[in-house]
């Protein structure tokens, strides 16, 4: 089995396994290092819960839950600490009344403006640090790096209709 995956991988990339996997670890390394480094107020989860509403609009607590990865009762603890910072608040669902959406605020949403700013600035001080080959290397790789974002997207939301139905 791990080796028709390997297999596929090799015919549609026509990439060296081992250059493959360079690139993966070496852009996990990257992301990793980032974030650790990254000025940050609050938990992973919470930022990107508040990244997931973001992108994909109010939701409910179970979604937002099965997105992060957490227990329900976990992410309603959350919500709740993030309504009480004001960058979340609940309404209702206008389609059905007993069920109540998660929805970013104004607050919500420039918080994670300056965060995704800082971030961006951190990687940004380092790429101008690269010798001007290896950052126009960077610059033409930019719709690959944009396309992993959006199907890393798609795999994590189970309301995106990706294939495997957002399972991790």
């Amino acid at each position: 089995m791990l080796l028709d995956v390997e297999s596929k991988r090799e015919a549609k990339h026509q990439l060296d396994p081992g250059d493959l996997a360079a690139a993966g670890e070496a852009l996990y390394g990257l992301v990793t290092a980032a974030i650790r480094r990254g000025p940050r107020e609050m938990s992973l989860t919470s930022l990107s819960t508040l990244a997931s509403l973001d992108r994909t609009g109010p939701r409910r607590i179970t979604d937002l839950a099965v997105i992060q990865g957490v227990a329900q009762p976990s992410m309603t603890v959350l919500v709740t600490a993030l309504e009480r910072s004001g960058l979340v608040e609940r309404k209702g669902d206008p389609a059905d009344r007993r069920v109540a959406l998660v929805a970013l605020t104004t607050a919500g949403a420039q918080l994670l403006r300056a965060q995704r700013r800082a971030g961006a600035e951190a990687l940004i001080q380092l790429i101008d640090k690269l010798p001007a080959d290896e950052a126009a290397a960077l610059a033409a790789a930019i719709p690959a790096l944009r396309h992993l974002r959006e199907l890393d997207s798609e795999r994590r939301d189970p309301a995106s209709g990706a294939p495997d139905g957002g399972s991790r």
